[in-house]
Order: C-alpha cells, then structure tokens, then sequence
C-alpha cells in the first residue's frame, strides 16, 4: 500500500512536466525524494523492475543518490548483481561514479553467499576510475577476503590499507582480524594484528576468541577470553557464543556452567543464537538433560533449536526420545529441514532403530519433499552397518541414485572388519586408495584388516609405503577438565608431571578389574607381539591414561568426564564398564560418534556404538 502510493505521488510529478524538457529544480529535487521513498518501501524485484523504469523515464539514472540507494536496495534484496548490471552498464555516465556508489556495490557482493569474488572486481574497477578508497571501504573489501579465505588475497588488500593509511582505523583493524582468522594459515598473521591494537573492544576480542574457536584452537580460546575479562572489556553475546563453541568442542562442561552463569550475572541478552549455543554445548559436553530444560525454557523455538536438541539425544544413544522430539517438532508446525533429518536418522543409527530410521528416510521424499542428500544416504549405510547389517549397506550403496563418496566407503569398510567381512573390506579399501591416493586413513583401514586376517607382511608393506608418501596415522588423544585446566593425553603418555603415580594407579586399575572378570580384548591390538605385550599396549591407551589421572584427582564417587579424539575401542569400553563398577564411579565418554555413560558396569549404549 505504502508503495503504490508512493508511486503514485511521482508519477504525479511526472506527469505535472514535460517529459522532453528538464525538469525545474524543484521539481527534480521532489522527484529525486520521491524515487529515494519507493527505493526505501520497495520489497520485491517486482517493484525493483517498476522503480528502475521510473529512474530512467525521469532522468534520474545521472542522480548519484539515487543510484547509490538503488544498489543499497538491490542488495537488501538479494539482487546485486542486477544492481550492477544497470550501474555499469556501457551507457552509464562514469563521472557519477564516487567511492560511496563503489562502497554500497562491494558491500552487496560480500554479504553474498556466492559471489563475494565481484566485490574484489568493484575494488580494483573503483581504483582504475582513480576513485580513492576511503575508511568505509575497507571494511567491506575484508569481508569478501574473508568469504573467500585467500591469504595472499588479504594480504594484497592489507598492503593496500598500510600505503593508504587506513591501518589506524579500528573499525579497518577489526575487521582485518576477522579476515585473517578466516584464511587457511592466516591465524598468526591475526593474532599480529589484534597484539598490535593500541584499543581493542568487544569485537576485537570476539573477532580473535572466534577465529581460535572455528580452527579448533578452543584452548587458545578460553586463554584468551580469560585475558578479556582481566582487562576489563564486557563481552557481548556474539563473544559468549564462541566461548560456548570452545566449551563443547573441548567438553568442558563445568566451564561451561559457569559460563552461563556469568551470562546470567552479567545480564548478557539471551539472543536465539546465544540460547542454541547453550543447548548445543551442554548436550555435547554430557549433560542432555540440562541443555533439554534450557530448550523447554525457550519462548520461540526455532529449527535450529529442535535441531540442536535432537542431535543431542542421537549423541548420547537416546534414540528413541529423539524420535519423541522430532514427532513434537512436526507438530508444533515447524517443518522439518533436511540437517533435521540427518539428526533423526543419526539417532535411529546410534539406538539400533533401524525399521524406525528406514521409514523416515521414506518419509523426507514423500512427506516433506525433501530431496536425500548424501548425508542422508550416509546415514543410512550408517544405520545398517552398526546393527551388522552389512551386506544390506552394500546393496544399499549399489542401488544409491547418487556416487558414494569416501566417508560412505569408509562406514562400510569399517563394519567389514567389524563384522569379519574382511574380503569385502580389502576389496573396497583398494578401490579407495586407487580413488583417493594421498589420503592417508585408507591406508590405515587397509592396514588394519590385514592385521585382523594376520597377514602382517602385507600390513607391514602397507605401513611402508605410508612412510614413503610421508604419512602418519592419526594418534589417539583424550581430554579431561579438572579444576578449570584441560589436560590432554596420548598412547604411552608421560609428559605429565604425576606420570609416574599414573602408571602406579593403572596397573592398579588393571588388577582390580580383572579381579572382577575383565578379559583383554587383544584382537584390538593390530600389531605381531605376543599376547602379554598386547596386554601392556591396551593398558597404555590414552583414555585409561586419563581416568587413571582423574581417580587420582578426585574426590571418591565424583563423576569423571573425558573426550576422546577418535571412536573408542571395545577394549576401552569394556575395561571403562569394570572400572566404573569396581571405583563405584560414573564415567562419561564422548567420543568422535557418541557418549557412552557408564554406571555400576553397564554401558548406555548397550554395546552398541
């Protein structure tokens, strides 16, 4: 309504002259507020399409205001690129051309999902036409560096902001952060920066803390929050979310309640992103249940809330109560997107629902038009594999409409081992490296089965040629919070400072479980040592490193929490049953897939993991 009116009003002006001669100042100075007012109340390409006729009909495409909120339009319409079409088109008028035009075009491309490369074109055309840059340009220069994720892009941008002056700017050096926390290999060259503020605000210090936290650096994270709040800098929700991200990356979740109690204490407002993180972070650091009454607290839920919540109950095999949720979800009216289903059908998978999660595939396509996306066919080989079912993944994977990619082969070259379908699992893993050469984890798979088939030649000739291509097996790691410190263990371990009174208290804990019944699973042992040496090597893998650091740590009967980088062997898990059981201990695990929780010897994923 407000449009057409509007419209209205300017064609009266229109109208009132001539059209083959000027119009008055007066009337051009109406005309020119009038086109700005439909540029303001215009909503659609529609009316966008309307208004640029109405641009050129009154001569108003030699208006550089005009233009300029035309491009600002377009671009809050998703249109940029139509924008520029008509801005630089071979008639325009170049001498309208000034840096605030270039700064609304560059802008609109670096807020674009796909085409933030066009704001770098817009840059170095505004430079051909010698428009100078100014302090607002920047910004948004660095913005689609850091979509694009180029170092020597940025850098080349940075060298321009030094030559022109700009680097004092706070806003500039800001952003500058921001870009180079998004480009591979350019976290040094961001913390330089950020050292190198004389001031540094709220979003100096979110720009840095986020950054660590997307490239897994959450220790550096944490660290360097702490230092924010020395230096007195409140943080804002957008820095709290980061800080969440770091506590569950880390599964750190006493830091983590006190996180949210700090954003309690200082009142920090509680923005759906800031309340999803929450969630997020305290289902993926053990406590489910907790992150299930902050969602019950929620005013408005959103997708991403149902979502989070629901890939919680998947992690820690609460399947079925996935399932629960996912059915409320649907009808409280929020439609299901296709990340939810990746979490239902995960939850089907983690809790051995395997007819439940067979017909919610069926359902995406046919109730909700959702189009299966090679996720969605991972987790249904997922689904299958994990209940033992592998000869149906494999025809699953053959009669898949879309190429099986890696992580799918892997899943099934995975449940060949586990389920003695070597042959299968060697066939395929040939067929990987010949696929995928230089990746260095089907070597070790391929490597693994032969170790289970005791063909160690072979697996000694794998184990050389990853030498030769200079590749190395990941190495298993496990975290443990205690007293707000985060310690970190591997296989063999012995840089802590108690390693001595750890291995006392392992080889305590290997006594006492066996005293209770706990057999060694040296199947899990994929080297040619006798059976006494692969005893010695299970006992030395890091998550019993760890929960022998914790008992020693901790008060009797207290809950130990540790994460582990990789999936947990059935050794750990059966000899992490016993000692819960003989310490009277809860102990939770997260590991790369799931929680486990053990209690008085029984695992809650029932073995089944």
């Amino acid at each position: 309504m407000q449009f057409s009116s509007l419209k209205s009003k300017l064609l009266r002006t229109v109208n009132a002259s001539s059209l083959h001669h000027p119009l008055s100042v007066a009337k051009n100075r109406a005309a020119e507020q009038n086109c700005l007012s439909l540029l303001q109340a215009c909503d659609s390409l529609t009316e966008l399409n309307q208004i640029q006729a109405l641009i050129l009909k009154l001569g108003l495409h030699q208006n550089a205001f005009v233009l300029t909120k035309f491009a600002s339009t377009s671009s809050d319409l998703d249109a940029i690129h139509y924008a520029s079409c008509f801005l630089f088109s071979s008639e325009a008028d170049t001498s309208l051309y000034d840096a605030f035009l270039f700064n609304t075009v560059i802008r609109g491309y670096a807020k674009t999902n796909h085409s933030k490369h066009c704001g770098l074109h817009y840059y170095k055309t505004m430079l051909e036409f010698a428009i100078s840059p100014n302090k607002f340009t920047y910004p948004f220069v660095l913005k689609a560096c850091a979509g694009l994720g180029i170092l020597k892009l940025g850098k080349q941008v940075h060298g321009s902001v030094l030559k022109i002056g700009f680097d004092t700017d706070h806003h500039v050096r800001n952003t500058m952060v921001h870009m180079y926390c998004c480009c591979e290999g350019g976290l040094d060259y961001a913390r330089k920066v950020f050292d190198e503020m004389p001031c540094l605000d709220s979003v100096s210090w979110s720009a840095m803390i986020g950054g660590y936290t997307r490239l897994g650096f959450s220790n550096d994270a944490i660290r360097l929050f702490r230092k924010m709040q020395v230096s007195g800098v409140r943080p804002d929700e957008i820095t709290m979310v980061s800080v969440l991200r770091a506590c569950t990356d880390l599964g750190a979740l006493e830091l983590g309640k006190w996180v949210e109690s700090y954003i309690e204490k200082e009142k920090i407002p509680n923005t759906e992103e800031l309340c999803n993180a929450l969630i997020d972070m305290f289902a993926k650091c053990s406590d489910v249940d907790r992150a299930l009454k902050l969602f019950r607290k929620m005013s408005e839920k959103t997708i991403v809330s149902w979502t989070s919540v629901i890939v919680g109950m998947a992690m820690h095999g609460r399947g079925k109560e996935a399932v629960s949720l996912f059915e409320e979800m649907k009808e409280s009216g929020t439609a299901p997107d296709d990340v939810a289903f990746i979490g239902l059908l995960s939850a089907c998978s983690h809790s051995g629902l395997v007819e439940e999660g067979q017909r919610y595939f069926q359902l995406m396509t046919k109730d909700f038009a959702i189009v299966p996306k090679i996720q969605h066919y991972g987790c249904m080989v997922d689904l299958l594999s994990r209940a033992g079912l592998v000869k149906e993944a494999l025809e699953f994977v053959q009669k898949m409409p879309l190429e099986p990619n890696p992580i799918i082969w892997r899943t099934l070259i995975t449940a060949c081992r586990a389920q003695g379908e070597l042959s299968i699992g060697e066939s395929i893993t040939k067929q990987l490296i010949r696929n995928e050469p230089m990746h260095d984890s089907n070597y070790v798979l391929l490597s693994n089965i032969y170790a289970r088939m005791l063909h160690w030649e072979k697996k000694t000739k794998i184990r050389e040629v990853m030498e030769k291509k200079g590749m190395r097996k990941i190495p298993g790691s496990t975290m443990i919070e205690l007293d707000n410190e985060i310690y970190e263990f591997v296989a063999g371990d012995k840089g802590q400072k108690q390693y001595k009174e750890i291995y006392e208290m392992m080889d305590e804990m290997g006594r006492e479980i066996k005293r209770a019944g706990y057999v060694p699973t040296t199947s899990e042992v994929l080297l040619d040592i006798d059976e006494e040496d692969k005893e010695d090597a299970l006992n030395r893998h890091s998550e019993k490193l760890a929960i022998a650091f914790a008992l020693l740590k901790t008060p009797p009967r207290t809950p130990i929490r540790i994460v582990k980088n990789l999936r947990v062997c059935s050794d750990c898990h059966s000899a992490t049953k016993f000692i819960s059981k003989v310490y009277n201990r809860e102990i939770v695990v997260r590991d790369r897939n799931r929680f486990h929780h053990f209690s008085n010897g029984i695992c809650s994923c029932k073995d089944f993991w």
